[in-house]
């Protein structure tokens, strides 16, 4: 059962990660309008600049690995912030790319930047969220990033008016900015300060796969990258050829995917802290296969709002949930840079991999046929929580199921 103690205050540290948080999702949103145009720039093809996207995604892939090992070496804190200069200055390099194999270059190393403090950010709020509130400090930490997410686009559609350029400047500013802050706010935090313990007390990857909430959770992971590449990829698409819409109506569908997803995060991270993470896990997954079902189905442009709108309510009920029961398997330990990193990989790969499959599915069945796969793949993250124990209120490292 959990706990019946009183609910802590929230630490000033999370509301630190929070709002860098917030900086972090905001710019990335300000460039994305940008970085295809801007990569056409310079007399390529739309695969080409397709590449530059691929680019900063595979590189978040392909360090991930090292990354997990400096962390546990050197701690979060260090690694969080070298990664945040390592995007910033990326980002300001891109803004000054002379061809395109330089913005390729600019672009790879802040994928590289980006694994580095996704890794570290997760470490840290592990650490620092009292074991009582982690549902909640996760629905707090992921609606910052859907709110940044939100409003990014936006701000950058109105920055590219002043040329193409322009957003990564601002980007680049904001970030250097937020690592000022993030520095100076955590340099002296007892609950930031760089972990010292023995590197054998750092929880071995076999033993958190030894536990089923953490092969659900690396599962799961999985799914929802793939789940959110493919809306950002397929259900434009999906607007403009098959429900002949233009280009504006398909943003709107995103952005009430993405209102759905932020409404649900804290109210589910706050849940999940009193009923447990399964129950919010379970029926977030299945709502989401309900939601992306009905997509597959309809040939209504509100039907099709209505679907998205609810496919984010079910994957906000997921994520803060998740993270939550991540914090769980891992509360005790000192470091667990191979146990996130794998989990962080696990999104990734499900990030590459969505959209390409996705695709060829959509081209040679039709659309329906992959909205459906992804509704089957959703159905059996939901089917791997069934069959587990819930993580909630853990004070020590647990047995295997």
């Amino acid at each position: 059962m959990p706990d019946k103690t009183p609910v802590p205050k929230m630490p000033r540290e999370v509301w630190v990660l929070v709002s860098a948080g917030f900086v972090i999702a905001l710019g990335y949103g300000v460039v994305a309008p940008a970085l295809p145009e801007f990569a056409r720039s310079f007399n390529v093809g739309v695969t080409a600049a397709s590449a530059i996207v691929s680019a900063f995604a595979v590189m978040r892939l392909l360090f991930a690995p090292s990354t997990g090992r400096l962390v546990t070496k050197f701690g979060e804190r260090p690694m969080y912030l070298l990664g945040l200069l390592i995007v910033a200055i990326s980002t300001l390099a891109s803004a000054f790319a002379q061809t395109y194999w330089q913005l390729m270059l600019f672009r790879g190393l802040g994928g590289i930047g980006s694994v580095m403090f996704s890794v570290s950010a997760m470490g840290l709020m592990i650490r620092i969220s009292p074991p009582a509130i982690r549902g909640r400090v996760s629905g707090l930490y992921s609606s910052s990033f859907v709110l940044g997410s939100i409003s990014g686009p936006l701000l950058g559609g109105a920055l590219v008016g002043y040329g193409l350029r322009v957003p990564f400047v601002v980007y680049a500013v904001a970030l250097f900015v937020a690592i000022a802050v993030v520095h100076v706010q955590l340099r002296n935090s007892e609950l930031a300060i760089i972990d010292t313990s023995d590197p054998a007390d750092t929880m071995p990857l076999s033993s958190a796969l030894r536990i089923g909430a953490y092969r659900s959770a690396v599962t799961t992971a999985a799914i929802f990258g793939w789940v959110y590449a493919m809306r950002v990829s397929l259900v434009p698409l999906y607007f403009a050829i098959v429900l002949e819409q233009p280009d504006g109506v398909a943003g709107l569908a995103l952005a009430a995917y993405a209102c759905g997803d932020v409404l649900a995060m804290i109210p589910s991270g706050r849940l999940s802290d009193n009923i447990g993470r399964r129950p919010l896990i379970i029926t977030g997954m299945l709502i989401l296969t309900v939601a992306t079902l009905a997509l597959a189905l309809t040939d209504t442009v509100a039907a099709a709002f209505i679907s998205t709108f609810v496919a984010g309510i079910g994957t906000g009920m997921v994520s803060p949930a998740q993270q939550a029961a991540l914090a769980d398997v891992m509360f005790g330990h000192g470091r667990g840079g191979p146990v996130l990193v794998t989990y962080q990989m696990s999104q990734d790969c499900g990030t590459v991999v969505g959209p390409i499959i996705a695709g060829f599915l959509a081209q040679e069945w039709g659309f329906p046929t992959a909205f459906t796969a992804t509704a089957i793949l959703a159905a059996c993250a939901a089917a791997a929580w069934i069959v587990v124990r819930d993580t909630s209120g853990i004070r020590a490292p647990q047995p295997a199921d």
